[in-house]
């Protein structure tokens, strides 16, 4: 079923975004499908590759938690996700023989996107972090051009934050964690606070200034233990008007002036708006065609 494209898949808890072109920087086509059970799922994704004529090699940035060393016999797996019938799924492997055997690239959608970032950055080397802030929070790092893998890949969304003084009493909504960074700021935190998501909150509620104090202390976390140059931050959250400016302002605030890299480090929007995680799918097909 090897054609001459590169087929890419954003594999996300809500949808599968799937993608195929010649090279990242040119998706001839794409085809999003809701994300049900494993099964209906990943033979759907399959059978529209194979409805593109088929692809030489495939790119996955998924959701997670997921495996990627390559000397487990877990890898290309979802792992112990919460979400039903996903978990120890093997995502890559099932792709990879549905498709003919061809070689598949497979990481988490935020070091994906963090990726793709990188790249349109145009830096050599250098550093860089993706933080979604959205249903979940995740972060991704690429140091030297290469995403941070470790024994495991980053969970930034689970950092332990300071509480804002006018938000001690919320507990936090992480299953695991309560109140870290995703139990305190996500999507659903704030409209378990308030009822209704940040950007529809009044421009005066002090959610704004609470939700951009917990984002800007994991943005300080990261310049403070990483030295990333940059942090990056998408997800639908951080398109609330005046939010990243908010966290701006207060991660300057945090650092008081002390850490060695100053000015240079950079809280920004992403260059590629949606397009990260796909792209940077993308990116993860050419480095397995090239491999292979």
């Amino acid at each position: 079923m090897a054609g001459d494209m590169l087929g890419a898949i954003e594999a996300g808890g809500t949808k599968f975004v799937l993608a195929v072109g010649p090279s990242p920087d040119r998706i001839l086509a794409r085809h999003t499908i809701p994300t049900r059970d494993p099964a209906v799922t990943l033979a759907e994704a399959a059978a529209w590759f194979a409805g593109q004529g088929g692809v030489r090699a495939l790119g996955i940035g998924s959701f997670g938690p997921v495996e990627l060393d390559p000397a487990s016999p877990q890898w290309g797996h979802i792992t112990t996700t919460p979400k039903p019938g996903w978990a120890n799924c093997d995502v890559a492997g099932h792709l990879a023989r549905a498709l003919g055997g061809v070689p598949v690239g497979f990481d988490t959608d935020v070091n994906a996107a963090a990726l793709a970032e990188y790249a349109a950055s145009g830096k050599a080397g250098g550093s860089l972090a993706y933080l979604t802030i959205g249903t979940g929070i995740g972060g991704g790092l690429v140091l030297d051009g290469k995403p941070v893998h470790g024994i495991a890949h980053p969970e930034l969304g689970h950092i332990y934050p300071r509480r804002h003084p006018l938000d001690e009493d919320f507990a936090g909504i992480c299953p695991h964690h309560g109140d870290c960074l995703e139990g305190l700021a996500c999507g659903p935190a704030i409209i378990a606070r308030w009822g209704c998501s940040l950007s529809d909150l009044r421009a005066d509620h002090p959610g704004h200034a609470i939700i951009a104090d917990y984002i800007a202390q994991g943005c300080h976390t990261l310049f403070a233990s990483v030295a990333v140059a940059e942090v990056v931050i998408g997800g639908g959250v951080a398109q609330t008007p005046g939010l990243v400016e908010r966290v701006v302002e207060r991660a300057r605030a945090l650092d008081a002036g002390y850490l060695p890299g100053g000015t240079r480090h950079a809280i920004i929007r992403p260059r590629l708006g949606t397009e990260s995680g796909i792209t940077g799918a993308m990116m993860l097909a050419e480095s397995a065609a090239a491999e292979a």
